[in-house]
């Protein structure tokens, strides 16, 4: 099976529970925004919709300047909305620098690093990559209604 983009069935469903916060400003107890990981995995993997929490199965293993678990996404921007679609895009790009990878990766993971269980948000597929000693970056899209990261209409 092939890896698939998607937001995770499980993240649609925790999104009604407000069981994640991307911003500041949260109407759960907690005050503070949640961390969101971004991480790499191989194109053998089968990462997709049906995923709910952070695993390392599949994951590029943690050599060549790559640690398993991936790294923080940069959040400052709170979510909004235009029109019925609601979208939030992390605020910077995520880079690897003099990275090396294990083998061919096609696919990244965002998922919450703040709870224990690290719940799985979304998966994100791209052109298959091997990488020897160079940077890796992931650039953002536009933080709007047509092409923010995560977007719910």
């Amino acid at each position: 099976m092939a890896n698939t983009q998607a937001m995770t069935t499980a993240f649609k469903v925790d999104i009604l529970r407000a069981y994640h916060a991307f911003a500041a400003t949260v109407v759960r107890g907690a005050t503070t925004k949640d961390t969101f990981n971004i991480a790499l995995y191989l194109a053998s993997a089968s990462r997709g919709a049906a995923d709910t929490v952070y695993s390392t199965t599949g994951e590029l293993a943690g050599t060549g300047n790559y640690t398993q678990g991936g790294i923080a996404l940069t959040n400052a921007t709170a979510p909004t909305s235009s029109g019925t679609t609601a979208f939030w895009t992390p605020s910077a790009s995520a880079s690897w620098a003099a990275l090396t990878s294990s083998g061919s990766f096609d696919a990244a993971v965002i998922y919450n690093a703040t709870t224990a269980t690290t719940p799985e948000v979304s998966v994100h597929t791209f052109g298959a990559q091997s990488i020897t000693a160079g940077t890796f970056t992931l650039t953002m899209p536009t933080n709007d209604a047509t092409t923010g990261l995560l977007r719910i209409a």
